[in-house]
């Protein structure tokens, strides 16, 4: 049996910047509710925790440093 591995999944080698997530609100909402009951302080850290588990997720270095520079991160 042949087994996928992330690494062998189809890499995009842009950042997608246009919409991409059914029912985008949907989701907002989702988040916004998610940290409804957390601190400020909680929820910043349930954000960095996101920001790395998606990170792990798109996998690809190049599309990440774009992402930083897209969001306006102070990168070289």
């Amino acid at each position: 049996m042949l087994h996928i591995l992330p690494t062998d999944a189809h890499r995009h080698d842009a950042l997608i910047r246009s919409p991409n997530i059914p029912d985008p609100d949907g989701f907002y909402e989702e988040l916004i509710e998610s940290q409804r009951l957390l601190t400020d302080e909680a929820a910043q850290l349930m954000n960095c925790k996101l920001i790395l588990l998606l990170a792990n997720h798109v996998g690809d270095r190049a599309v990440l440093t774009q992402a930083l520079k897209a969001a306006g991160g102070a990168v070289k």
